[in-house]
């Protein structure tokens, strides 16, 4: 299966993504993107395939969201992309594509229900949080 990570290395939860992947028997593709953003025709085609919208990709804590006026309801998509492509740190993280799907896995967990394999046993994340084999 392939698989591919939208990844910040220093986020917790795009790091617990990863190791889930990566329990599953898998060594993903991984897209540092705030080394590499997308471009504007990706960055569309993620949030097209993650059926979330453009404003469930956008990350608030940490970002300059609130100094952009993101919070403006009237804001339109492409307007929150040209945000996202100005400021990659504001496109929320991990997003994973498979041949199952796309997703934002936040909490890491959701990556589970597009994993080839998604058997991994208990699993515990970094902050001690156990996710229990179903």
């Amino acid at each position: 299966m392939n698989v591919t990570i939208y990844h910040n290395p220093a986020c917790g939860t795009s790091r617990n993504t990863l190791a889930m992947i990566r329990a599953s028997g898998v060594e993903p593709e991984i897209i540092e993107y705030l080394i590499h953003p997308p471009t504007r025709e990706k960055l569309t085609a993620l949030i097209a395939n993650t059926g979330e919208g453009s404003r469930a990709l956008l990350r608030k804590k940490g970002t300059p969201y609130d100094e952009l006026g993101l919070d403006d309801t009237s804001l339109s998509d492409d307007a929150l992309i040209d945000a996202m492509l100005a400021y990659p740190i504001l496109i929320n993280r991990p997003i994973v594509i498979t041949s199952k799907g796309t997703k934002l896995c936040r909490p890491s967990e959701l990556v589970l229900a597009i994993l080839e394999n998604p058997n991994i046993g208990d699993f515990t994340k970094e902050d001690g949080e156990i996710i229990k084999a179903k």
